[in-house]
């Protein structure tokens, strides 16, 4: 479940189309574009600001001229995405395919994402592809709904992963939001996948400061937040292991509008990302973001300078 900011930047969307017309499907097959001038998206929190920094960056030492846009919501950039006014945006591929197959086949179609990659990529590409849209290669990264316990719960109990806290028997007060209750990732799956025993949902939101301050005193055992939280540790929070894979595979993945940066440049560009960027890396970079008021831009390029993919 991923975290949407205010609207940074301004996006005219009015008669604005929303990719091909379903009898010009066809056009999709035409050959990619590539534009050497591109509008790099970004949903406007944190780690999406930071991932769109280092695509601009990377985009530009290839010899494109980029542009920034921060839009607050899918509901905006993924029909800006269709139609050319943004160009490149980073997404979370369990969490875009499943948006883009309700938009595509109504609220009520089950879910495509699952926590296995490849059937969440075939998913993902076979809802893309004819919105005119490129869902490049899938990085190292991931940044999935995780759950943490203070870490002297964790050796008191000997937590290591969930299944141990389902094996302990243990009852467990959950921080986390109000959909909880009815999530299959959450509640629910805690208590099929790993029989923990959750006896309440306390609703303080995901991975919220709130939340997590219930957890570390003690009023709630567990909190529901991502696994690139970068404040984790301020709290004395430790995440468990999702060892059966109960969450999708949210990991990063650039997507680009194929008619205007579908060519080699900018999936070579984009692809050396990919070699190096961790789910640490990114919790660490998100850290130095909210946590000592850095620049994404500035974060952004020191990682990709410590990386050697920047010069």
């Amino acid at each position: 479940m991923k975290r949407y900011a205010v609207l940074a930047g301004v996006l005219l969307l009015a008669g604005c189309a929303t990719g091909p017309s379903l009898e010009n499907r066809g056009a999709v097959t035409a050959p990619p574009g590539d534009s050497k001038h591109l509008t790099v998206g970004s949903a406007g929190f944190t780690e999406s600001d930071l991932l769109a920094q280092m695509y601009a960056l990377l985009l530009r030492q290839a010899g494109y001229r980029t542009s920034m846009l921060t839009v607050a919501n899918r509901e905006l950039y993924e029909p800006a995405l269709e139609s050319g006014q943004i160009d490149v945006v980073p997404e979370y591929a369990a969490t875009f395919a499943d948006w883009l197959n309700a938009k595509t086949h109504g609220a009520d179609a089950p879910p495509v994402g699952s926590p296995d990659l490849t059937t969440t990529m075939k998913a993902l590409r076979s809802l893309a592809t004819p919105r005119g849209l490129t869902v490049l290669a899938p990085g190292r990264a991931v940044d999935q709904n995780a759950f943490a316990v203070t870490g002297r719960y964790a050796r008191q109990h000997r937590l290591k992963n969930l299944s141990d806290l389902g094996a302990s028997g243990l009852k467990v007060r959950l921080a986390a939001g109000d959909e909880c209750v009815k999530r299959p990732y959450c509640e629910p799956g805690l208590k099929k996948t790993y029989g923990i025993d959750i006896t309440a949902v306390d609703p303080k939101g995901v991975g919220t400061t709130q939340a997590k301050q219930a957890v570390q005193s003690g009023r709630d055992q567990m909190v529901l937040t991502t696994t690139t939280d970068a404040t984790l540790g301020e709290f004395g929070l430790v995440l468990l292991a999702d060892d059966k894979h109960l969450q999708n595979a949210d990991y990063i993945v650039p997507v680009v509008n194929r008619s205007r940066a579908g060519g080699e440049g900018v999936t070579k560009a984009l692809g050396a990302l990919n070699v190096v960027l961790t789910t640490a890396d990114l919790a660490s970079m998100n850290q130095q973001v909210d946590s000592w008021r850095r620049l994404p831009e500035d974060v952004a390029r020191a990682y990709l300078k410590e990386k050697g993919l920047l010069k």
